[in-house]
């Protein structure tokens, strides 16, 4: 059995080496159809990422877009917010110089107050004078007509006085027409002296004849 002893550890090496080459084979096949398989994962996942980097270009230039009106979007922004902000200043500023005149105007208003109450008394003056006043122009109008009337009475008075009088001297002017004429009569019938004889006439005698 010895001479057969080198065939079989010869035959059980190539026995050995042939079952390591068939494992080695059949690894390099399941290898190449891992790799196969992973190629083709690998295509779909390629192709899947070349969709996605096209949808993430379209993105992108959206977002590029969406930029550039973030962008416009911000400088307005940043013009509104620059508007707000002198509005702001603006309105302060306004505030302010509406709290001073808010103060000069309580300062008015107390100017007021002290000139409305000298006002008030003035008026109450006045009105107190106005009320002498009417008292003192009634009284004046019933005295004017008191005296307008005693006037009128007086008036009346002296008018029937002169018509009196009137009278008096109508009836002495008839009177002294009527010796007049008896005189004349009687110096035509010689009965009275002419002028120049009665300058030689007592004036006893003329008294008498008188």
């Amino acid at each position: 059995m010895a001479p057969f002893a080198p065939r079989t550890h010869a035959a059980a090496a190539i026995r050995m080496k042939q079952i390591a080459l068939d494992d080695h084979s059949r690894t390099i096949r399941r290898l190449r159809a891992k790799l196969a398989t992973e190629r083709r994962f690998s295509s779909i996942i390629r192709e899947e990422l070349d969709k996605k980097i096209v949808s993430m270009d379209r993105e992108l230039e959206l977002v590029m877009k969406d930029n550039c009106g973030l962008r416009d979007s911000l400088r307005i922004y940043q013009e509104r917010e620059k508007t707000l902000h002198e509005d702001i200043v603006r309105r302060i500023t306004q505030l302010e110089e509406l709290r001073m005149n808010h103060h000069a105007n309580l300062v008015s208003l107390e100017g007021c107050h002290t000139t409305n109450a000298g006002l008030t008394e003035i008026s109450l003056r006045l009105s107190q004078k106005i009320a002498r006043l009417k008292a003192k122009k009634q009284y004046m109008r019933e005295s004017h007509s008191l005296y307008h009337q005693q006037m009128q009475a007086t008036i009346q008075e002296i008018e029937g006085t002169v018509q009196e009088q009137a009278l008096t001297i109508d009836a002495l002017i008839d009177e002294n027409t009527s010796l007049l004429q008896t005189i004349q009569d009687l110096q035509v019938g010689g009965a009275i002296p002419l002028e120049d004889d009665r300058r030689s006439i007592p004036k006893e005698a003329l008294k008498n004849s008188n």
